[in-house]
Order: structure tokens, then sequence, then C-alpha cells
């Protein structure tokens, strides 16, 4: 936070700005609403790391800051992006506040290091693009961390998912199927992903893995978490998604959580996920299951060099499930696809769609059987789920 004065309390700090702004001759020309708005703003800029911004990131409806240059200032409440009424005025300001939120957190932001991205202490991440690279002037976005965390019935209440999908899927964790949720930006996949969470057994040891840590895994005492690291200014120290998920598997997991996959690191999850950690969850970005799956292909194939028909073969055998999200025009964040990975003795892979979303029904079986139940036949849940849909003996 910026000094104004040794020793001052908030409290002292904000009754010298109300005098200053009385004070001033300008202040003549606004009225009670205006002369509060500028006594708060000029106090933010004195006391809050986030000067102007603070006032929004403290608003729980808040789930995102867009900065995009000094003067235009975005946020999204409620699931709609509307408009900031505020401005920092000039990019200077705006500047050093990024640089201050980035030496809060051991990094540089500079022409040389002109992209930041980090974690604050709440859990918020933040992205940073400096100046020389951003022609508006610098750029700044917060996703905050949502301390109130989902459940599935609240999920369910708000149409996010139908009880029988959510029933399905709290089934398919418990029998330790590897279900890999797939979505767009802003989409609902961390949220989703802590939830499905919320059905692993408790007594199962559950190493979680991100790229900057946002999850909000309870009720597993027996938890591991790990984050990836940047490298320094000098260029060193980097720990990457790949290692970590390779130092995982020598700690006797029985699951591996990983936050995304956007890289080679594809690789090593699905050799987690074939190598006897039943009930892995990951996610990633697509507009659909099947984009998803061409993502994953492009991604192993890009980090291995194996033929398509052995990499096919390699992610068929490890994911059982995808589960898609989507924000729809209403602001909604909902699950529009759970679809199966299907395999055969060609290596050839395809999705068998299990739920569909309509727009006039919601999410919506689609009549197609489950195909993989040699998991769901091996645990008590499983029989009983098989048998509640008339498929135990098909």
């Amino acid at each position: 936070m910026a000094s104004a004065g040794p020793g001052l309390s908030d409290g002292e700090v904000l009754e010298l700005c109300r005098q200053r702004v009385l004070a001033s001759p300008q202040s003549r020309l606004l009225d009670i609403n205006e002369k509060s708005k500028l006594v708060r703003s000029v106090f933010c800029a004195l006391r809050c790391e986030l000067e102007i911004l603070h006032d929004i990131a403290s608003d729980p409806s808040v789930t995102e800051i867009m900065v995009n240059g000094p003067d235009d200032i975005f946020i999204e409440k409620d699931g709609r992006i509307v408009r900031a009424d505020i401005s920092f005025g000039e990019p200077a300001r705006l500047g050093r506040v990024i640089q201050r939120i980035a030496a809060g957190v051991s990094r540089e932001m500079n022409d040389l290091n002109p992209i930041v991205d980090a974690r604050l202490a709440d859990g918020s991440r933040i992205n940073a693009v400096n100046s020389n690279i951003a022609l508006g002037g610098p750029i700044l976005t917060i996703r905050k961390f949502t301390r109130n965390r989902m459940t599935i019935d609240e999920l369910i209440a708000q149409g996010g998912i139908s009880e029988e999908a959510a029933e399905m899927l709290r089934v398919m964790v418990i029998c330790g199927f590897n279900i890999f949720i797939s979505g767009g930006t802003s989409s609902g996949k961390t949220t989703f992903l802590n939830v499905l969470s919320d059905f692993i057994p408790p007594e199962e040891r559950v190493i979680v893995i991100e790229d900057s840590a946002e999850l909000q895994i309870r009720g597993h005492e027996n938890l591991v978490r790990l984050e990836a690291k940047q490298a320094n200014a000098q260029g060193r120290g980097a720990v990457s998604i790949r290692e970590l998920i390779k130092a995982s598997l020598r700690m006797r997991p029985d699951r591996v959580i990983v936050g995304e996959v956007r890289d080679e690191a594809v690789i090593d999850m699905v050799a987690a996920m074939s190598t006897g950690h039943d009930g892995s969850l990951s996610t990633g970005h697509a507009n659909s299951p099947e984009g998803m799956l061409r993502r994953l292909e492009s991604l192993y194939l890009s980090g291995s060099g194996m033929p398509l028909a052995a990499v096919r073969a390699q992610i068929g055998q490890a994911i059982e499930l995808f589960v898609h999200l989507a924000r729809g025009a209403d602001g909604k964040r909902r699950v529009t696809e759970i679809a199966e990975l299907e395999t055969n003795a060609d290596s050839d892979i395809r999705l068998n769609t299990l739920f569909k979303y309509d727009p006039e029904k919601g999410l919506v079986r689609s009549g197609n059987p489950v195909r993989r139940r040699e998991k769901l036949r091996f645990r008590t849940e499983g029989l009983l789920y098989l048998r509640s849909i008339g498929e135990a003996e098909a």
C-alpha cells in the first residue's frame, strides 16, 4: 500500500482526503455524490495497492477486472461485462500500480519483461502487459479468487447441470473415470473441477498441480498442492507443469488433478492416467469435446513425434470422459455436453455423446448407452447406477 504519513490510520487518512477535497475551489462545482466519489478515489490512490480498482476488487459480485489502458476499464459482474465509471487518468499511474503488484510477487515489469503472470495474496490471478507492446497503454487483467466455493447442489439450482447428469458424474468420479473438462475462456472449468473433486473418496491421496493456484480442493487430508514457477530475471528457476506431473508420480498419488493442460505436458498427463492413477482430472481450452480431443492430439504429436495412430491409442486408453462447458448469451455458465471416449482395435477414437444441452429442455440424455462399464462394475456405486438406468446386464 502507498504511504500517506507514518503512523496514520486509514480513518485519519480518509479524513485528511475529505478536508483537502472540500477545501479545493474546484470541488464547489461538484454535487455531494461526486465529492464523495472523489474523496474515495484520492484515499484509494494513497492507501490501496490497486488504487482506484480497490473497491471494485472488493465487490464479491465482480469476477473479472479488465483494464485496457488508463481510461478504458471493464468488469464482469454477475456474468455480464460492463464499463466501470472510473479512470486512472494517465498511463504512468496505471503503470505504477502494475509495477507495484509485480514487485509484490517478486516479478519485474519493464521493457525487457513486458508480460507478467502472477497470483495475488488472496489467490486472484493477474496478467499485465507493458506499454511498450500495448498500444493503448498498460493492460491489466485480474481474475478474482472466489471464496464462496460452489457445490453441485448450487450448480443444479442455477441450471448449470441437470440432476441426472450430476448423478452420473458423481458415480463416475467415485469409480475412477479419467475425466477431462473442456471449455472456452471463463466458461467455468475451474469451478466445475472443484465441484467434481468433492466426489473423490476422502481417504484417497490427491496431488494437485497448477500453473497458478486457483483450485479449492476440500475434504481430503492427504492432499499435496504443487504450483509451477516461472523463471526469474536471470532466466533461472523455472519449474514447468510437465516437471511437476513427473514428480507427482513418485509421490504415490491415488489421483492426479492438473488445473490446465496447454502444452506438451499432455504427454505426462496421459501417462499418469494410463499407469494406474485412475480418477485423474484435468481441464483445457476448446470449443467442443471434439475440438478438445483434436487439440490434445496436436499437443501430444508436437511434443512426442509419435505417429498419429499411436498418439490416438494413448489418449484413447487414458481419457474416458469429456465434460464441456460454455457461457451462454445470458452470462450463465453451464455444462453443454458430456461425451464418452471410445476406442476400437484399429486405434480409432470417437466420442459417444451421453448428454447434450437443449436450449428448451436443458441438459438431456442422448439415449446412447454407456460403453465403458468396467470401472462401473468394479464398485458398488457403479453397479447401482447401471441398474438404475437399466444397463447393468448390457
